[in-house]
């Protein structure tokens, strides 16, 4: 059985964590900028949906790998900010992307979960899909990171 299988579910310490973390990610011009979009949020996880336009692209035409590891960071610290108590917002102490593959498609998911969350720093990992126009998914980014309550 897999490790993450063995985990008790997280448990908030913010019964309105999902309206506090909505009203956080609206406060962000960056991901208002990017048209990124806030998804499913429950205890421990966040998941951060994007659109792909020309405004996202590089040179190349896939998504910049700036704006893969943005959506990657943002689901991820949004994941540990679920674990928060109420009024603490979340920073970003450290992230370490590998990109798979090149981001190309219609859609990329960011799928943010905790690992480890602690008094001072919380351990997330997220998994950041291109979605193609068919459906198909592929995994283009893995992101570990570690934040803090700010």
């Amino acid at each position: 059985m897999p490790a993450a299988a063995l985990r008790p579910a997280p448990i908030t310490r913010n019964p309105a964590y999902a309206t506090d973390i909505a009203a956080s990610f609206a406060r962000q011009g960056a991901l208002v900028t990017i048209g990124a979009e806030l998804g499913e949020v429950t205890p421990g996880r966040c998941v951060v949906r994007l659109i792909v336009t020309d405004r996202v692209r590089q040179h190349h035409g896939f998504v910049h790998g700036g704006i893969v590891g943005m959506i990657g960071d943002v689901a991820g610290c949004y994941a540990a900010m679920t674990l928060f108590d109420p009024g603490v917002e979340i920073l970003t102490l450290e992230y370490k992307i590998n990109f798979l593959r090149p981001a190309n498609g219609d859609l990329l998911i960011a799928t943010g979960q905790v690992v480890r969350s602690g008094r001072s720093v919380t351990v997330t990992t997220t998994e950041i899909e291109a979605v193609a126009t068919d459906g198909t998914r592929s995994v283009c980014a893995i992101l570990q990171q570690s934040s803090m309550p700010g």
